[in-house]
């Protein structure tokens, strides 16, 4: 059984990309392309945010268990801290690539650990 700050952070992460999905079907529909993406500037700012949270959730999580796996935990802990600290320098391919890429295999692991509870 999960302790249950870690479920409830696997449960923020999962909400977070529940959002980014909802907001890029809500601004920008099921077409959803980069250029459309890049074209609203609140819609790239919101994503971000949550991963902000997406970002933080892993690392409360890997705080009470640094053996917690997750794939590319610390990378998206660093995705994190680079979006919060280094704002004036986000690429915005990149993070279009690690919503698209990135976020549904994330999603599916983080629904699996919640399953096995």
């Amino acid at each position: 059984m999960l302790p249950k700050e870690i479920r409830k952070s696997l449960f923020d992460i999962r909400d977070s990309i529940d959002a980014i999905d909802a907001a890029l079907l809500e601004v920008i529909g099921p077409r959803c392309d980069f250029s459309a993406y890049m074209k609203k500037r609140f819609l790239r700012r919101s994503v971000e945010r949550e991963l902000e949270i997406i970002g933080e959730a892993m690392n409360r999580i890997l705080k009470i268990d640094t053996a917690f796996e997750v794939s590319n935990a610390r990378k998206i802990v660093d995705l994190r801290n680079r979006v919060i600290h280094a704002y004036d320098s986000i690429n915005d391919g990149i993070i279009w690539g690690i919503v698209i890429n990135h976020l549904p295999p994330l999603k599916a692991e983080v629904q699996r650990l919640l399953d096995e509870q």
